[in-house]
């Protein structure tokens, strides 16, 4: 007679020895997730610095071509006309951080002197901000741009207090400027000045600006926002300019 084989003994498999392989499947995708989802992290960053760059070489070759969105005739202006620098703000009256940075781009100018040219937009976002930056365009028409501005900022925790301006409480802070009075309130009215107001509003849309104050150094916005930010992209177009 055949004799029969002796069956293959199947090796008995410990339940924890099954939830041991469980985990080291479970910790392996989750390596591989985690992995993954680095991969991409420093992907998307690597392609939005990528972007960055790209879109601010645009608009500083944009400036380059053509000024015209980032500087308009009316535009107020300070400094040496043919510096080889030009800064241009969009700012709004009733923004506290316009006014922090105003005194600070003062200083940079007197540190660099003849080197650096100020444009100034604007862009009154604030509620009532659009009636200051009248005032100030009809005291530009009496020559007195720059005093007013100075007047209105020194007074802003007056008349726009925790971002509330009142606007008609400006009036009490120009009266000693040397203006005449009664024509800055008829020219602060002319249609000219609502044109303006708008075209600034129009160019701040174009060149994406959403908040105040926003710098365009020869044509290049800033990485990223803050008074180092500024103070390098500067200091990076003055060593460009001036080798």
């Amino acid at each position: 007679m055949k004799q029969k084989e002796p069956k293959a003994k199947v090796k008995d498999v410990k339940p924890k020895d099954v939830k041991a392989a469980q985990r080291q499947q479970k910790s392996r995708k989750t390596q591989m997730f985690v992995f993954a989802a680095a991969f991409l992290l420093l992907a998307f960053v690597a392609g939005a610095v990528v972007y960055k760059n790209q879109k601010s070489n645009e608009s500083a070759q944009a400036y380059q071509r053509n000024k015209s969105t980032f500087v308009r005739e009316h535009s107020p202006t300070f400094g040496n006309p043919a510096a080889k620098v030009e800064i241009v703000e969009f700012l709004d009256p009733a923004c506290e951080t316009c006014k922090e940075f105003y005194p600070l781009i003062k200083k940079m100018m007197a540190a660099n002197p003849d080197r650096i040219r100020l444009y100034v937009r604007y862009a009154p976002f604030h509620n009532g901000s659009d009636y200051v930056v009248k005032i100030l365009e009809a005291a530009k028409m009496q020559g007195k741009f720059w005093e007013t501005l100075d007047a209105v900022f020194a007074a802003q925790a007056s008349w726009a207090p925790r971002h509330q301006p009142d606007p008609q409480l400006v009036w009490n802070h120009v009266g000693g400027l040397g203006l005449d009075i009664a024509r800055l309130r008829q020219d602060m009215n002319a249609s000219e000045i609502d044109k303006n107001i708008q075209q600034d509003l129009a160019d701040a849309k174009a060149l994406d600006v959403k908040m105040t104050p926003e710098f365009f150094v020869n044509g290049k916005p800033l990485p990223s926002f803050g008074y180092d930010q500024l103070k390098d992209l500067v200091l990076e177009a003055l060593d460009s300019a001036y080798k």
